[in-house]
């Protein structure tokens, strides 16, 4: 499955939006060792760190462009962001978990989708 990692990233300090980020990216590397691939929005604060002058409000669109593409959401927690994308999530079907202990493990399938990858790059070079 695609999974979209939401939970809080804004906060009043930098050290507390970083501490957000890398509950999101743990929970993310738990999703992939699950067996299925992440998607975490979250990792736009590196892109802010970087490039200034996006907002709050480009980083939704982005996500939430995201959040279509796949199959269920890991809810980690509540902040305005997330609850929008919890509440588009349960809209458009997708699953919804509470935690990565609610993820079934499905590790052949993400092997298998390795080694299709594997098999694409070799076919092109």
């Amino acid at each position: 499955m695609r999974i979209y990692v939401a939970g809080p990233y804004s906060a009043d300090t930098e050290e507390e939006m970083l501490a957000n980020t890398n509950k999101a990216i743990d929970a993310g590397v738990a999703v992939y060792y699950k067996g299925h691939v992440p998607y975490i929005p979250h990792l736009f604060h590196f892109v802010s760190k970087r490039h200034g002058g996006m907002c709050w409000a480009d980083y939704m669109c982005i996500g939430i462009q995201w959040l279509k593409k796949c199959d269920a959401i890991l809810y980690l927690g509540s902040s305005k962001g997330a609850d929008i994308e919890l509440h588009l999530a349960k809209k458009w079907g997708l699953k919804v978990f509470n935690s990565i202990d609610e993820i079934p493990d499905s590790v052949g399938d993400v092997f298998k989708g390795h080694l299709e990858i594997i098999n694409a790059i070799h076919e092109k070079v």
